[in-house]
């Protein structure tokens, strides 16, 4: 079964950069790993605003187990002006994005 999960944060102005380079990091991990059944995608909305897609088709996602993951998370309460939003998704519509 295919889980969608979504994560939605606002980070300081002054930290978006550096939350910017983290989670590039993360791609460049995923980039070498390839783990299978997994897809992954980070937006910026306007200046300050991240919303993360996941989407699992088997099991868990492996981002806990990235060490990028790891770094990225470990200092990211700093970097936010509000605790991330966590849901999963039902995709009503799709016309060639997932």
């Amino acid at each position: 079964m295919t889980t969608f999960h979504v994560v939605q944060y606002p980070t300081r102005p002054d930290a978006t950069a550096e939350n910017t380079r983290l989670v590039r990091a993360v791609y460049d991990e995923l980039a070498q790993r390839h783990p299978a059944g997994f897809r992954y995608a980070t937006l910026l909305l306007g200046e300050t605003e991240f919303l993360h897609l996941a989407v699992s088709d088997a099991g868990p996602a492996p981002l806990p187990d990235l060490p990028a993951f790891q770094a990225f998370q470990r200092d990211l309460a700093s970097r936010v002006t509000a605790p991330p939003r966590r849901s999963e998704a039902t995709i009503i519509g799709n016309h060639r994005l997932i």
